[in-house]
């Protein structure tokens, strides 16, 4: 179990759990090296025995019983369309990844180990691909991170990739009377490209308009851009800040920390929407100088959470 061993969210740094994925080549076997943050990992277990499923695409390995919990479990590599080597050089392993309490398994050729990674050594994915990635785009790469012998380690976006899959649909639909509308500007912080896809297209339902960055530096890169732009009228325009927490280069928290510290920005709401869902991180969020947090994505909790700080905040400048 990760949930309990999860690095103090604030400190510059994430962990990783780093595996690897083998691709059979001509002559050679090459070697992927993924990683995925461990806040999202419930625990690395051993090839179980899987009940398959009639037709299901064949990354579908099948399912299994965790604990009174049924599991799919996904393929990577098959996904990917990397051909394997023999199964006599693999150590197969299951990730055992959670989104919105849907539990879901990703085999794994090998589980090597855990990486605390600072998000400054984290880079943007602007690569065109490699011999051990297979049909993989970059859209599901958050970013990437160089590690011993100078070897690159792709970090995967997981939500992006069961989306796609189509076992993990997230969304952010409720009663079109149940929508505040709104007037002016959000801005949006999150790696994930799926997580700031559906923020956004909830926020422009609500009328707002819609300013995205992928991290805490563009998020402040960005806010002072609004505030060229609004000068001193800056907080009758921009109505809230919606953060992620796990980001590279900078996560939710610091950047939370660094607007709260910015007198120009010091009024402005800001809520935390993340996957992380323990009591610690809801802790760091208060301490940083979050409004509300939310774990994504509850539609319902969501639109009434940003109506209530955008109507709190009215009231307060009236």
């Amino acid at each position: 179990m990760f949930d309990d061993n999860i690095l103090k969210t604030g400190s510059n740094e994430m962990e990783l759990v780093d595996f690897r994925i083998l691709k059979q080549g001509k002559d050679a076997i090459y070697e992927g090296i993924y990683g995925v943050n461990v806040a999202k990992v419930k625990e690395i277990i051993k090839m179980p025995n899987l009940t398959e499923l009639p037709g299901v695409p064949d990354y579908i390995e099948g399912i299994f019983d965790l604990r009174g919990v049924v599991i799919p479990v996904i393929n990577l590599a098959k996904w990917m369309q990397i051909e394997e080597p023999k199964e006599a050089i693999l150590k197969p392993r299951v990730i055992i990844a959670e989104f919105s309490n849907i539990f879901i398994g990703f085999i794994v050729h090998e589980a090597k180990r855990i990486r605390r990674i600072n998000w400054k050594d984290i880079e943007p994915a602007n690569f065109a691909g490699s011999a051990g990635t297979g049909t993989l785009d970059k859209s599901k790469i958050t970013g990437v991170t160089r590690i011993e012998n100078d070897d690159v380690l792709l970090i995967l976006d997981l939500e992006s990739i069961v989306e796609e899959l189509g076992i993990y649909q997230p969304k952010m639909e409720v009663e079109v009377g149940d929508i505040h509308k709104f007037s002016g500007v959000a801005l949006i912080l999150d790696d994930s490209l799926t997580a700031r896809r559906l923020v956004s297209e909830a926020l422009t339902k609500m009328g707002l308009r819609v300013v995205e960055a992928k991290d805490g530096v563009e998020g402040l890169e960005k806010l002072n851009d609004l505030y060229s732009m609004y000068k001193d009228d800056l907080e009758d325009n921009l109505r809230v800040i919606i953060s992620d927490v796990e980001m590279p280069q900078m996560d939710g928290f610091h950047f939370a920390a660094n607007v709260k510290d910015d007198k120009r920005f010091t009024n402005i709401p800001i809520i935390f929407n993340s996957s992380l869902s323990n009591e610690f991180s809801e802790i760091h969020g208060k301490d940083a100088g979050g409004d509300v947090f939310l774990t994504k994505f509850n539609a319902t909790e969501f639109y009434s959470a940003v109506s209530r700080v955008i109507e709190s905040r009215k009231k307060y400048i009236s």
